[in-house]
């Protein structure tokens, strides 16, 4: 079952949401050539722990570190660990935190150094993918509504959706209902409706849309080793339309005044 928000509900979802912002924040200042992704992660952890939350992904199923980090073809869940990050590598980073009881969840895919035209060309329309989620998330239309649009930008633009990982419910626990898969018919699935809060999350691939598991348990590759992109925002359905609780501000702020990371995506 749906659990719909209160305000008060949202207040909290949005209070943890923008702790994950601020520590993509941090994270942003640090992304350059050369950094570990084992190192960015201690970052996240002790940045999440010094303002007074805990991480969400540690321990969770027993994932075991607090940041999903996912470079190149990596699509989601990658562990961090010795790789070093080079110019021209893209790398979603997957961040949630626990805070008084209610999670909140983003994920931003920053360039490393300079990038080539292709791979900046599927970042823009997979960041697309999510603004264009974010607005259609309105009361009266439908989840498929949603879907659907999130799949017509990619393909529009020559690029596949990956099909077996979704969009989910944010609250009490970091995973809810329902599922919100990027792609679908219109019409179909639950109307939206006011205190809706899900992650809106489209995962878009270079090449095909086929995915494949890595030893790990974990680490989700696509199968052509073609680049993947991935955004999120933990969004709530409030007086109609989708607002966004996370926010990708301080990373933009952050990647301003980093000289090793010129790239803003929008």
């Amino acid at each position: 079952m749906i659990h719909y928000k209160t305000k008060e509900e949202i207040d909290h979802i949005r209070e943890s949401s923008l702790l994950v912002a601020r520590t993509h924040g941090e994270l942003a200042r640090h992304i350059r050539p050369g950094i570990s992704t084992l190192e960015l992660d201690h970052i996240a952890e002790t940045f999440i722990r010094d303002h007074a939350a805990e991480p969400a992904f540690k321990g969770y199923h027993g994932f075991p570190y607090t940041l999903c980090i996912s470079p190149n073809e990596v699509v989601v869940h990658g562990f961090p660990g010795g790789k070093i990050l080079k110019e021209g590598d893209i790398v979603s980073i997957d961040c949630g935190v626990l805070k008084n009881g209610f999670y909140g969840d983003s994920a931003y895919t920053y360039a490393v150094g300079q990038i080539s035209q292709e791979k900046k060309h599927l970042l823009e329309t997979t960041y697309r993918c999510l603004m264009t989620g974010i607005e259609t998330m309105r009361a009266g239309n439908t989840l498929g509504d949603v879907s659907w649009s999130i799949q017509k930008v990619a393909e529009d633009a020559g690029y596949s959706v990956v099909r077996e990982l979704v969009g989910h419910g944010v609250g009490k626990r970091l995973h809810e209902p329902p599922e919100l898969p990027n792609h679908g018919r219109k019409g179909r699935g639950e109307k939206i409706k006011e205190g809706l809060v899900v992650a809106i999350e489209p995962m878009i691939n270079m090449g095909k849309r086929f995915v494949v598991q890595e030893k790990d348990g974990w680490t989700i590759r696509t199968a052509d080793r073609q680049p993947s992109g991935h955004y999120e925002h933990t969004v709530a359905v409030i007086q109609g339309k989708a607002e966004p609780l996370s926010s990708f501000a301080f990373i933009e702020e952050a990647l301003q005044m980093n000289p090793n990371n010129t790239i803003i995506i929008r």
